[in-house]
């Protein structure tokens, strides 16, 4: 263990870790948890179900496991946030780091290719550094692309710099968006965002992996991202690869993000003002109708508002 590292793990007051040393341990996390999507790939799937249509894998399970793995040694004293295993580690720690093991585990299911391992780290609130590991082609011929940045670090995919698009108008955009497993109001009110912006966009997207949509904003093929009902984990190193590309994140509403918001509007920065448009004023009807989209799976004890 370096220095920083162990500066950074022995109590919740010590120094700010280093960012390139929390990067380094996200790369090297998401790695991990990618060498065993990776040794999955093509062959039988064992599927059990939280919901009605929400699937998880014994792949899901041994992705995060080999992730915490990593982190823990690197930072035994962090907050942990995982999808599958929930909370661990000290909640009473500067740093929380949420990780995805499989993001679009639907995708990995049918092994349509829109899947990846997500490990992003939040200070306070806000992500500071983050690694996702995308796996693309498909049955056979799957591929993979690494994205990683840590904040005042451009994004890069597979080491090499990325940045978002230069298209300044809607009606020339590609966008993408996503609809979670709770069919309710804030599902139907993305519904009617998703017709809306068929119509006047060149073409809406849904691939099912928030990980992915963010990082494809990050490279410049789409142009703008919203979703309501995203958690910590499916977004915190997402946002950080898009920011540090030079997107714009914010609520669909026009507030101040963080990866405890229950909305959010990402886009090529062009784009946000003609995006809220459209995405506040659907919003601000959820809240005025008492639609709940205040903070959520903020672990218990865990300092929101640490910088």
């Amino acid at each position: 263990m370096t220095r920083a590292h162990a500066q950074g793990s022995t109590t919740a007051s010590a120094d700010a870790v280093a960012l390139g040393e929390l990067l380094a341990v996200a790369e090297e996390a998401a790695a991990k948890g990618a060498e065993v999507v990776r040794e999955a790939l093509d062959k039988p799937r064992r599927i059990s179900f939280k919901g009605a249509t929400d699937l998880v894998t014994e792949t899901d399970k041994a992705s995060e496991d080999a992730v915490l793995a990593v982190l823990r040694r690197h930072y035994p004293r962090h907050a942990l946030l995982g999808e599958e295993g929930g909370v661990s580690g000290d909640t009473d720690s500067t740093y929380l780091w949420c990780v995805d093991p499989l993001d679009g585990t639907t995708n990995f299911a049918h092994a349509y290719p829109a899947f990846a391992v997500s490990v992003g780290v939040v200070r306070g609130s806000t992500p500071v550094a983050g690694c996702v590991v995308e796996f693309a082609g498909g049955p056979h011929a799957w591929v993979t692309r690494t994205f990683s940045a840590h904040t005042g670090r451009p994004t890069t995919c597979n080491g090499k710099p990325v940045r978002v698009s230069e298209v300044s108008e809607v009606r020339r955009s590609l966008l993408v968006t996503g609809f979670g497993y709770e069919h309710d109001e804030a599902w139907s009110a993305n519904m009617e965002l998703f017709k809306e912006y068929t119509d006047v966009a060149q073409g809406v997207r849904r691939l099912g992996a928030a990980a992915i949509d963010l990082c494809h904003l990050s490279m410049g093929i789409v142009d703008a991202y919203w979703e309501y009902r995203l958690k910590p984990w499916d977004m915190a190193a997402g946002i950080v690869i898009a920011q540090e590309a030079g997107a714009t994140v914010t609520t669909m509403d026009g507030r101040p993000f963080s990866v405890f918001e229950r909305s959010m509007l990402a886009t090529n920065t062009r784009l946000h003002p003609e995006m809220l448009a459209g995405t506040a004023p659907k919003t601000r009807r959820l809240l005025e109708e008492g639609v709940d989209l205040s903070p959520w799976f903020v672990p218990p004890g865990y300092n929101t508002t640490r910088t």
